[in-house]
């Protein structure tokens, strides 16, 4: 009867053991670190991800240099279109005769003349509409540099927003490793605490010696202390997410678990889809494009540039429409003017030569981003499907450390193995079901890693 009621309080003790994997367990993973958690639905990825651009300053500046890019495009496309003045002025010149030098002439004549020759009259008043407009090779090819650049600094916010992404997936699924790691540990805890109670059982039964309640307890105290560092490093995880995701980074929150990992796509699709849709590409292309942009506007200093201008109002010594005899005040002029460059002393030959420079430098960056991109996708698939085959393989493994946890148990309990098997045993245990958990966790971030290279997250 003794050995009866023993096996029953053992199988009791053994039944929370045979519970799931905690990443089936429940959509929503907390730290039992915080109690103050809220009760309602967690953070998901995508949820991160967007809390995360508001606070980051790197994507911050990456997006005022993106504004700052298109209103540079804007612009230069100005600068081809004619500009509208409308120019206001009044002259007071020193005048040329005074009344005592010229006994013979009259107040208004020896008033009238300027001493200055470069000026018109006296009193001279202009208020004119002036419309300025320069054509030239250098003006159309600064605005299409301007696009490019533009371009460049697209793809480089997108880069920057895909490297905020790289940051939040890993401290995302590291937070959630982390608390996975510290369910396993308190489960583990829990465990060697039951097993040390069986073996005071059967000691004070007087089935087992001394031995075994000392080998059990020196279990209980390891499992203490890996639950102990389980919770540090499941409260810094937690940390270092909330400094990216909230203004309090004490803030409690609770995060959405996956509840299958995604299947993989083929490798076709991630080719096609990294070719159409890596940044890194597309902004060694924007960059290249502007490369030659900027040798070709070097080139164009050679041309001769074409200015226009009309002027229509007023440039009369009277503030008015007509003057004193009649005259009508109001009229226009118009100029054309041709610069043709002769000689620079090598100034336009000198700056062609360096964007000449620059270009044959965005064209080795734009060869290297192609290679690096081709070896990150064969590294990033590589590993995503080496851990997808793996999952299944490592379920398997923590199902049998628990079954095999349970029998051994019970043929201690009936005396049949040793403490030796149990402790064995839990800790096959608690490194199966660490490694599942380091498994999916793997299998997310590579396929995580996969989907930013080809713009898909």
């Amino acid at each position: 009867m003794r050995m009866i009621s023993l096996m029953i309080v053992s199988a009791a003790l053994v039944g929370p053991i045979a519970a799931s994997a905690f990443g089936q367990q429940t959509q929503v993973t907390a730290s039992q670190a915080t109690s103050r958690e809220p009760a309602s639905s967690g953070i998901t990825l995508q949820d991160a991800i967007a809390r995360a651009k508001t606070n980051e300053p790197t994507f911050a500046a990456a997006v005022a240099a993106n504004k700052v890019a298109a209103l540079d495009h804007s612009l230069a496309r100005s600068a081809l279109l004619p500009s509208v003045v409308y120019h206001n002025q009044y002259l007071y010149t020193e005048s040329a005769h005074g009344p005592s030098q010229s006994a013979n002439a009259s107040t208004a004549e020896a008033t009238s003349i300027p001493r200055f020759i470069a000026n018109n009259s006296v009193h001279e008043y202009t208020s004119q509409g002036v419309v300025t407009e320069t054509i030239g090779a250098q003006q159309v090819a600064a605005v299409r540099r301007a696009s490019a650049l533009a371009s460049v600094a697209s793809a480089e916010l997108e880069i920057a927003r895909r490297g905020l992404v790289v940051t939040v997936v890993s401290l995302y699924y590291g937070a959630l490793a982390a608390d996975h790691k510290m369910t396993v540990a308190q489960r583990a805890l829990r465990e060697a605490s039951s097993f040390t109670e069986l073996t005071q059982h059967r000691e004070d039964a007087r089935e087992s010696a001394h031995a075994d309640v000392v080998k059990a307890r020196l279990q209980q105290q390891q499992r203490e202390r890996e639950f102990a560092d389980a919770k540090l490093q499941n409260e810094k995880a937690r940390l270092d997410l909330a400094v990216l995701l909230f203004s309090d980074p004490h803030q409690a929150y609770a995060l959405v678990d996956f509840a299958t990992p995604a299947p993989l796509p083929t490798r076709q699709e991630m080719e096609a889809l990294a070719s159409q849709n890596n940044a890194e590409l597309k902004s060694a292309l924007a960059s290249m494009h502007a490369a030659n942009l900027d040798v070709i506007a070097a080139r164009a200093a050679y041309l001769p540039d074409l200015g226009l201008n009309f002027n229509y109002g007023i440039d009369a010594p009277e503030f008015a429409v007509h003057g004193p005899d009649g005259t009508r005040n109001l009229g226009y002029s118009a100029a054309a003017t041709l610069d043709i460059p002769v000689w620079d002393w090598f100034a336009t030959h000198d700056r062609v030569k360096q964007k000449a420079a620059m270009r044959d430098s965005a064209k080795v960056t734009l060869t290297a981003t192609q290679r690096r991109l081709v070896a990150q996708l064969d590294e990033f698939y590589a590993e995503a499907t080496v851990a997808r085959d793996q999952l299944l393989s490592l379920d398997q493994s923590a199902e049998t450390a628990r079954e095999s946890l349970r029998l051994v148990r019970l043929r201690y309990s009936s005396g049949e193995s040793t403490v030796l098997e149990v402790v064995d045993a839990q800790s096959s245990l608690v490194t199966a079901e660490g490694a599942r958990e380091d498994g999916i966790i793997r299998y997310q971030t590579a396929l995580a890693n996969l989907q930013i290279l080809t713009g898909t997250m």
